[in-house]
């Protein structure tokens, strides 16, 4: 007979591990099916040698100050770093400093979740009296902020979503950012240790196939390498990305439910949004924008103290590079329309976009940049059939749906991932260990029904 679990966790990201650590302490038998060769999910440092730096392909930024990630740190004595710098922009084809976020927040504190909920689209319709060439150009780059920073579609995103995570973003100094030392494989690293500590069981290369359940027992179908298994549980918690969940049942990667999942739950599956975005860190031999802009005016200043750098670009409108240390990486964020142009073409040909977005940005010539130019750093989350997408956000008349993505189905299925968050702080790595420890003491509340196979 094969051997029955307490609790299956399906995925080893943040939620999975942090569920695993916190079932574990309590004296829970824990097994962990995770898909990938690796563990962190949308967590994925790689380490540049020739810098001796991290380079993210994922999450990168920790904001503001969430207890999730903070205490974690300081229990393990790491000192996260603000990240500090000047904002500069790019308009009618000039590189300038800009107050990028006071003519955009004063657009976006006009966002309530009073009155029947709209896209943000519709909400800049009539958000803001009279229109005028500075109100117009205001409200392009609200656009592209909101695009941009929750990887989302204006024209569907939520305003009430929208006002939900600004009130989140409040309560932990959300408009501040900071970097974990050593990259999130640093916090990766700290949860690994925590469910080895913990006795965890965790299986890598172990793709979720399919989950038969039904009250008090579940059967779930893995394909390894080159092998099936079959693992039976009381109760399996499942913490895939949103985007694996609305995956066609045929696709790679997909789980197939048997019997289906209640309706109520594959309503919220469908009613909430996977964002979509591509990034591209790019090495050169020197920080060479540290000079620019090259047409310098009175008392103007350099690029020297850049963090970020915002554009209207097609391709790649936002950048940003690390003030300290000067490391001479430089990051591209395509949001929404422009990952969708991306998703699916080479690394040459993500590579290419990038490079020629900034001789557009910054003026420098091709030529130039591919002489300065030595080495990429990309990953297409939304060809990557374990993510489907980068993180999740709230559509219009979505309000509640997370709640019900999260909610369990008759003790024994348990969810749990950054898209189940309720808070507002959807798509960050601390609302998915938020939700892990939440689906644990879910999990330890239920009490698993007698009888089941293995089970004395």
């Amino acid at each position: 007979m094969r051997p029955h679990h307490d609790v299956i966790v399906i995925g080893a990201g943040a939620a999975g591990l942090a569920a695993a650590a916190e079932l574990a302490s309590a004296g829970h038998p824990v097994t962990i099916l995770e898909a990938r060769d690796r563990i962190g999910g949308r967590m994925f440092t790689v380490h540049d040698s020739k810098c001796d730096a991290a380079v993210e392909l994922g999450a990168e930024f920790v904001h503001g100050r969430p207890p999730e990630i903070w205490n974690l740190l300081q229990r393990h004595k790491l000192k996260a770093k603000e990240v500090t710098g000047d904002c500069w922009c790019v308009e009618e084809g000039r590189v300038t400093t800009c107050d990028f976020f006071s003519d955009v927040g004063r657009i976006l504190r006009k966002l309530s979740d009073r009155g029947p909920d709209r896209s943000f689209l519709q909400f800049l319709d009539d958000c803001c009296g009279k229109p005028d060439q500075r109100l117009e150009e205001a409200k392009k780059w609200a656009t592209g902020y909101v695009s941009g920073f929750n990887a989302a579609d204006p024209g569907l995103v939520g305003v009430r979503w929208l006002w939900k995570a600004m009130r989140a973003e409040e309560k932990i100094d959300g408009d501040r950012m900071f970097h974990v030392p050593g990259g999130y494989a640093a916090l990766v690293d700290i949860l690994h240790r925590q469910i080895t500590d913990g006795g965890v069981t965790l299986h890598k290369n172990a793709v979720v196939e399919a989950v038969s359940w039904r009250k008090g027992n579940a059967t779930i179908n893995v394909r390894g390498k080159g092998a099936a298994r079959t693992f039976t549980a009381s109760r399996v918690l499942i913490t895939v990305p949103l985007g694996v969940l609305q995956a066609r049942a045929a696709s790679q990667g997909a789980i197939r439910f048997h019997p289906e999942l209640p309706g109520w739950k594959r309503r919220a599956i469908r009613n909430l949004m996977m964002g979509k975005v591509i990034r591209v860190t790019l090495r050169f031999g020197e920080r060479f924008w540290e000079s620019l802009p090259q047409k310098h005016e009175k008392n103007s200043r350099t690029m020297g103290r850049m963090s970020f750098l915002f554009s209207h670009d097609d391709w790649f409108p936002t950048w940003w590079t690390p003030a300290c240390p000067r490391l001479p990486f430089i990051t591209g964020w395509a949001p929404f329309r422009s990952a969708e142009r991306l998703s699916g073409k080479s690394n040459a040909f993500v590579i290419d976009q990038s490079l020629k977005a900034l001789h557009r940005l910054l003026g420098i010539s091709r030529r130039e940049l591919a002489g300065k130019f030595e080495r990429a750093y990309s990953h297409d989350w939304q060809n990557d059939p374990f993510s489907r997408g980068a993180y999740s956000y709230g559509k219009v008349g979505g309000d509640g749906e997370e709640r019900a993505l999260a909610k369990p189905v008759m003790g024994t299925l348990f969810f749990a991932g950054e898209a189940t968050d309720p808070s507002g702080q959807n798509g960050t790595v601390h609302a998915a260990i938020a939700s892990g420890h939440r689906a644990a003491h879910e999990i330890m509340k239920a009490k698993p029904t007698p009888g089941g196979p293995g089970q004395r």
